[in-house]
C-alpha cells in the first residue's frame, strides 16, 4: 500500500500515520495541503501517486458550524469532491470518514447504513453532503461513518478531546456538568485507524459503520474516564435542554457495525476498554 493522508495532525490522522509507517508516502494538514483548493489537491495527488487516499480532515466544531456554514461545507463537502476527483484521475482508492450526526436520533435501535440520513445541524448536513459528493464521483471509495472519536491530543481549538477536557477541568477543581440524554458509541482513534487499514486490506468498498463496541451517554463516558484515571470528582448529570447550544444533537446515534463485521472486520473492543488504554491503565 502506498498511502496519502490528509489531516495528519488530528487524532485519527496521527493514528493512521503511526500504523502505516513507511507505507505512508505523504501526510499533511491544512498548512501542507488545503483540501478546499482543487488545484492544490490535484497537484498533490498526482505528484504522490498513492494507491489509497485517507481523508481524515474535517470541520468538526459542531456549534461553530451553525455560524460558519460556508466553511463547514467547504471542508466537509467541497474538499471531498476535490479529493474524489483527484483519486478518480489517478486510480486511487478514496477512504473518507463521516459521522453518526447524519442521523436525527429518533430511533431506538442502532442505525444501519441504509437508514435515512436526517441531520439536525449544519455539521451533519455538511458531512452528509461530503458523503454524497464522494458517491456522485465515479471513484473507487470506502466511506466509513463513526461516532464520538476520542484519543490523545484532540483538537487544540476545543482544548483536546472530550476525555482530555474532562480530566483537565476535574484536576483544576472546576465543576463538571455533562449531558446524560445523548447516547452514542465512543470510538478510540487508534482502533478506528486500525479498522480502516483492515477494511482496505479486505477490499471493502461502499458505505460502512465502524465504532468501538457498546454505547453510553457523555455523562457515563466522563464518569468512567475519571474513575479509570483515579481522579475524584463529581459529575452532575444534566439534560441537553439545560445548555445553550447553537446546534441540535441527536439523542441516540449508536451505529450498527454488522455490515463491516460481515465483510470480515474484527469487532473493535468495548469503548470502556479503549478508554483505559487511552489513559494508560
Amino acid at each position: 500500500m502506498r498511502a496519502l493522508v490528509v489531516g495528519s495532525h488530528g487524532q485519527l490522522g496521527r493514528a493512521l500515520c503511526g500504523l502505516l509507517g513507511e507505507r505512508c508516502a505523504w501526510a499533511g494538514d491544512r498548512a501542507d495541503l488545503d483540501a478546499r483548493d482543487a488545484a492544490a489537491v490535484e497537484q498533490r495527488v498526482h505528484q504522490v501517486a498513492p494507491d489509497v487516499v485517507f481523508n481524515a480532515t474535517a470541520y468538526n466544531a459542531v456549534d461553530a458550524a451553525e455560524r460558519e456554514p460556508g466553511e463547514a461545507m467547504a471542508v466537509n463537502a467541497v474538499a471531498v469532491r476535490h479529493l474524489a476527483r483527484a483519486c478518480r484521475e489517478t486510480g486511487a482508492l478514496l477512504v473518507h470518514v463521516s459521522t453518526d450526526y447524519v442521523f436525527d436520533g429518533q430511533q431506538d435501535r442502532p442505525y444501519v447504513e441504509d437508514d435515512p440520513a436526517r441531520p439536525l445541524n449544519v455539521y451533519g448536513v455538511s458531512k452528509r453532503a461530503g458523503e454524497l459528493m464522494a458517491m456522485a464521483t465515479d471513484v473507487e471509495q470506502l466511506i466509513v461513518r463513526t461516532s464520538g472519536v476520542i484519543g490523545v491530543g484532540g483538537s487544540a481549538d476545543k482544548g483536546g478531546s472530550f476525555v482530555e477536557r474532562v480530566l483537565a477541568r476535574a484536576r483544576r477543581g472546576e465543576p463538571l456538568r455533562v449531558v446524560d440524554d445523548q447516547v452514542f458509541s465512543p470510538t478510540y482513534a487508534p482502533d478506528l485507524a486500525a479498522a480502516l487499514l483492515q477494511l482496505v486490506d479486505l477490499g471493502a468498498r461502499g458505505l460502512l459503520h465502524v465504532t468501538n463496541e457498546g454505547h453510553c451517554s457523555w455523562h457515563e463516558l466522563a464518569c468512567h474516564a475519571l474513575a479509570v484515571a483515579g481522579v475524584d470528582a463529581r459529575v452532575t448529570a444534566i439534560r441537553t435542554a439545560e445548555l445553550t447550544l447553537a446546534a441540535r444533537r441527536p439523542a441516540y446515534s449508536v451505529l450498527s457495525n454488522a455490515r463491516a463485521r460481515g465483510l470480515g472486520l474484527a469487532p473493535l473492543r468495548p469503548w470502556d476498554k479503549a478508554v483505559a488504554d487511552m489513559l494508560g491503565r
